[in-house]
């Protein structure tokens, strides 16, 4: 019964391992709770901001701000936000393959690509393609911060306005739904007047507002400007993180479903293989009892 004891030990293992995935099954489905809220929390802000700064710039025409302006640089920013950790299905994967795809249209067009890293798996990946990290930051927790993400962000910001570069893209994953999950890279800056605009009326704001300024509109242009940009990357993060709990939670269930099969299927290998030694056993006994009749 060598084969029967092996069969027993691959169950064991299996029955196991279904429950640890029935487990991060279920920490995933708390989790994506909590990152929805998040989420959800994070747009008010970010379309208040936004409403705010497009009012003052549609009253100040004659200043435009940096984040505002074309530039000639010779390198081209990105900011990709992955996961710290895997067993997510392919979530990173589609990501990162877009984002190749948009670093190879990069360097064909002969500008340099220079990244900003959130998460340790866009990390991996920038370092192991070649691509210039000018900052990270990794294991930001279930609860991250806005002011974790600001230094590492503000290199890239700080050489967009110093004309260094061209534009910058942001990377991440759109929490479509629970079962669907959208990779985007999206143009952050140069930041478009009529988007912010279009943008703007589609969140429901159909009135341009005048403001009283302190000190003057160009200090509040400019920090709104530099707001917006911020809670645009947090937005994105926490689109991010709450589509990985959701790819882990689907992921970890279809593993669970996987080893329950593979289960069922290796215990009636195992039923088979101990029949066929009772089977066996039975006809020796009376093989043996017939020839000591005989």
């Amino acid at each position: 019964m060598a084969a029967g004891k092996e069969l027993r030990t691959k169950i064991k293992s299996v029955e196991n391992t279904k429950k640890i995935t029935k487990a991060m099954e279920m920490i995933s489905v708390s989790k994506m709770r909590k990152a929805q809220e998040r989420m959800r929390a994070a747009r008010p802000y970010s379309e208040k901001v936004r409403s705010i700064a497009t009012n003052l710039g549609e009253a100040n025409p004659e200043y435009v701000h940096t984040f505002m302006k074309t530039n000639d640089g010779k390198s081209v920013g990105f900011i990709v936000v992955t996961t710290d950790k895997g067993l997510c299905g392919g979530l990173n994967t589609n990501l990162l393959r877009a984002v190749t795809t948009k670093l190879r249209e990069t360097q064909s067009a002969g500008m340099t690509p220079k990244a900003v890293a959130i998460g340790s798996k866009g990390l991996g990946f920038l370092n192991r393609v070649g691509a210039q990290v000018v900052s990270h930051v990794t294991h930001l927790g279930d609860k991250p911060h806005l002011d974790k993400l600001i230094g590492p962000v503000k290199v890239l910001l700080d050489a967009y306005a110093k004309g260094e570069v061209s534009a910058v893209y942001l990377c991440y994953n759109l929490f479509v739904s629970t079962m669907k999950q959208e990779p985007v890279v999206q143009k952050l800056l140069p930041l478009s007047a009529e988007q912010m605009r279009a943008e703007t009326r589609a969140s429901g704001s159909q009135h341009a507002w005048d403001y009283i300024y302190e000190p003057d509109a160009q200090s509040v242009i400019d920090d709104l400007l530099v707001r917006y940009v911020e809670a645009l990357v947090y937005q994105a993060l926490a689109e991010n993180m709450a589509s990985e709990h959701a790819a882990r939670m689907v992921a970890m269930k279809a593993a669970t479903d996987n080893a329950g099969n593979v289960i069922a299927e290796l215990k009636l290998v195992y039923n088979k293989t101990r029949q066929a030694a009772i089977t066996k056993e039975l006809s020796e006994i009376v093989s043996g009892a017939a020839a000591i009749s005989g």
